[in-house]
């Protein structure tokens, strides 16, 4: 009879066969949703976004994102009635109750892309409390009122859209032309501006702003151009009835400094002033003002510190969702994680809060069908 050999070499077997500990009873077992039943075929987003929960990687921080965001938006605190009057600060719904203070930033490169109607609809239903935006985020909302965006591509050579006046934004297209709209737009709007600040000033017995309040802050200054557009689709116009305060301290990052700094040639020896600490004084009176706050942050860089900082004031945000692809290992604001901002205590240690690793145009129409817009 032949003996039999053990082919497995002790040390690669040990390594290889090693022993698992028994499974922890809280662990969460990983699977998907199987198309294969009925009722996966035809489920709603936020069946969709629960069955995401546990399938692993950004899948899971999305659901995960998705339950903060209903956290935030459902929470509820005392009524009106039981607050003496003069006590009475922060935001209400509409039956009377206190509810959380939602600070939603957006960059600039989202407005330009389709989220723009996404966002909108926030903006329209009343279902976030301020925003703050980088500047293109202002000036992109009125040029597509007044001019569409094209579909590009990503590898159209800048050489020849240059040499045809066409700018690029990603896969996206932007004719010279509708600038030189927003332009025709915007001077005299500045212009009317210009007249107001002046009149404001000979109220005030000056004879110039220099020793004077100015009348314009960034965050009145866009109000006034959601004010003046007129138009159903824009974000700005949505603000301003709805009086959701849009903060921009990089108004003139863009275009609309364009527009300033040829304004100041145009109404020379007169210009327009804009006050920014009067805006950092109103949007961090918010934040102390906040029962509870919430942070919806799409992107980085200005908006995600901006509001991060507000929120130090009160000694850090309640709930936080940040959605963005920066990476932590250069140190970059906007790569760091939600820890990080608890260090600062600009987000409460206990605080329920995310970082979903993602293009924000991918997920979040996804994220607003399983939240926002189910109800």
């Amino acid at each position: 009879m032949t003996e039999k050999k053990d082919y497995k070499p002790d040390l690669a077997n040990d390594a290889v066969m090693k022993a698992s500990v028994p499974v922890p009873d809280d662990f969460v077992e990983v699977h998907g949703i199987d198309y294969s039943k009925p009722e996966s075929r035809n489920a709603r987003a936020k069946d969709i976004v629960k069955g995401m929960k546990t399938m692993g990687f950004q899948a899971s921080n999305l659901a995960t994102a998705c339950e903060i965001i209903d956290e935030m938006r459902h929470w509820k605190g005392k009524h009106k009635s039981e607050i003496p009057e003069a006590e009475r600060k922060g935001q209400f719904d509409d039956d009377g109750y206190q509810r959380t203070t939602i600070f939603m930033g957006y960059t600039s490169n989202l407005i330009s892309a389709g989220l723009r109607d996404t966002l909108r609809f926030l903006v329209q239903h009343k279902m976030v409390s301020a925003i703050v935006s980088s500047a293109g985020g202002i000036e992109e909302d009125i040029i597509k009122c007044l001019a569409p965006t094209y579909m590009g591509a990503f590898a159209l050579p800048g050489k020849g859209l240059r040499e045809k006046g066409l700018n690029r934004i990603g896969n996206m297209i932007i004719p010279n032309e509708n600038y030189c709209k927003f332009e025709d737009w915007m001077n005299p709007v500045l212009d009317k501006m210009l007249d107001e600040q002046e009149e404001f000033a000979k109220k005030r017995g000056a004879e110039a702003l220099d020793a004077d309040a100015p009348f314009w802050t960034p965050s009145k200054f866009i109000d006034r151009l959601g004010a003046e557009i007129k138009d159903e689709t824009s974000v700005l116009y949505w603000a301003h009835k709805n009086q959701i305060p849009i903060f921009c301290p990089s108004l003139t990052d863009g275009s609309i400094g364009d527009m300033l700094f040829f304004h100041t040639f145009r109404a020379s020896p007169k210009q327009i002033r804009l006050d920014i600490v009067a805006d950092i004084r109103r949007m961090n009176t918010l934040s102390l003002d906040a029962t509870r706050a919430g942070m919806i942050i799409l992107g980085g860089g200005l908006i995600k510190h901006h509001i991060c900082n507000a929120c130090l004031m009160r000694n850090g945000a309640d709930w936080a969702v940040y959605i963005n692809t920066g990476q932590e290992f250069d140190g970059s604001d906007a790569g760091a994680r939600p820890d990080e901002a608890v260090s600062w205590g600009k987000i409460k240690a206990e605080a329920h809060m995310i970082k979903l690793y993602a293009d924000v145009t991918t997920v979040f129409p996804l994220i607003v069908a399983a939240t926002f817009a189910s109800e």
